[in-house]
């Protein structure tokens, strides 16, 4: 019998996806409040991988990412992702478009292993947590890169995705090599 351990905590990293990169500083501020300090973050950039998101969003949507230097257990991500979505309903009712969201979080967390995206929907390869969220193992990391499953979504299969979840991950190998966060690194 397996010796029954608790797993390291993992880093939790929010994709944003708005109408404009306005919107997403706003959200920021928000989640910066919540989450604490950002470790990394990837600027507003054109999401241009399919038109999915237009009714609600808009035409020319952006995308961003943060991630942050505390580390929490995995399972909170059941609450990260109910907080998230009520944060999309709170904006959709401040917007005047409630049952629209102006703006689309997705949490997910990194492990040195993989990373996972938070959910509502279920499908065949997406693990039921509790109180309607589901996780998907999105990306595996393996021969030092990450790498899409069958079922990744276009967008987190691209360069610019893998490249900066790569640089998150080596963030997250260091802060629990020395317990510190990777931005105090060179601090005594």
């Amino acid at each position: 019998m397996g010796e029954i351990r608790t797993p390291a905590k993992v880093k939790i990293i929010v994709g944003i996806l708005a109408k404009e990169a306005e919107s997403v500083n706003a959200v920021r501020s928000i989640l910066k409040a919540h989450f604490g300090e950002e470790d990394l973050n990837l600027d507003p950039f054109p999401f241009t991988f399919t038109n999915y998101y237009k009714e609600e969003i808009g035409e020319a949507p952006v995308r961003a990412f943060f991630s942050y230097e505390r580390l929490v257990n995995r399972e909170s991500i059941v609450d990260i992702k109910l907080w998230t979505n009520d944060v999309e309903l709170e904006i959709a009712r401040e917007n005047g478009t409630p049952g629209l969201r102006p703006v689309n979080l997705d949490p997910g967390y990194m492990t040195l292993g993989q990373f996972f995206l938070a959910t509502t929907k279920d499908q065949r390869q997406r693990v039921y947590m509790q109180r309607g969220i589901f996780v998907e193992p999105t990306l595996y990391f393996q021969d030092g890169h990450f790498h899409a499953f069958d079922w990744t979504y276009r967008d987190y299969q691209s360069e610019k995705y893998i490249q900066y979840l790569e640089e998150v991950r080596k963030r997250l190998a260091y802060q629990m090599t020395t317990g510190r966060p990777y931005n105090q690194r060179n601090k005594k």
